[in-house]
């Protein structure tokens, strides 16, 4: 059970599909527009409850509570050797062209 201070990821609709502005693509049209937001829980609460969440920006906001206890999962990839080796000679080249 998510606890009042957790990071968590939360769901609403924006917009239904009648709601939509004329001008979107057809296919796009035919679903709402959702919103997933990830914040800090602002109440203790169960999966699926409607609950307020602050976000790292400083917002609140109301959602569906989709999941809690989340994890930082991005990074940058694998690391690359050749980009390593490229760097500081890129560096030299730049400065040399600025000197120039």
């Amino acid at each position: 059970m998510p606890k009042n201070g957790d990071w968590v990821r939360i769901h609403s609709i924006i917009l239904k599909p009648n709601e939509r502005a004329p001008q979107v693509p057809k296919d796009t049209a035919l679903v709402p527009l959702e919103m997933r937001v990830k914040g800090e829980l602002l109440q203790d609460a169960q999966i699926g409850d409607t609950v307020r969440v602050r976000t790292a920006a400083g917002r609140e906001i109301t959602g569906k509570l989709q999941e809690g206890g989340l994890d930082y999962t991005h990074s940058f990839g694998d690391f690359i050797p050749q980009l390593h080796q490229i760097a500081p000679m890129l560096r030299r080249k730049l400065q040399e062209d600025h000197n120039a």
